[in-house]
């Protein structure tokens, strides 16, 4: 049997801008996984950058509420939403809601830095 906690994983900064912690990964973890799991948050007022993955992508939103926003489409999230996000499609999420927006992060085939691309913000007219 194989356990992860959430608090003995190692917060960073991910590329995309918000606080993750990644629990699982199959170049880090002897599980026979396909995919790479980790939990992130956007704090208050506060969004990701823009970018795209090779891999497809799905939020599980954990607490809080925001704007998902993938490619053109914009959708307000909250608690019990999973948002799957295409591969190449540019991505990001806004935290509009007064608490830390925490949701979970499955990549798959798994997140690798090469395939994660940061992208300018989409001017607003």
């Amino acid at each position: 049997m194989q356990i992860k906690s959430l608090a003995a994983s190692q917060e960073i900064i991910a590329n995309d801008g918000c606080r993750l912690r990644e629990l699982l990964h199959p170049d880090k973890d002897p599980a026979l996984i396909t995919y790479s799991l980790a939990i992130a948050w956007v704090d208050p007022g506060q969004s990701t950058h823009p970018h795209a993955l090779r891999q497809t992508e799905v939020y599980y939103i954990i607490r809080g509420n925001g704007v998902m926003h993938i490619g053109q489409e914009a959708r307000e999230v909250g608690p019990g939403d999973a948002i799957v996000i295409p591969p190449g499609h540019a991505q990001w999420i806004e935290n509009r809601g007064p608490q830390a927006l925490e949701f979970a992060a499955i990549v798959s085939p798994p997140w690798r830095a090469e395939d994660d691309r940061r992208l300018p913000m989409p001017t607003r007219g």
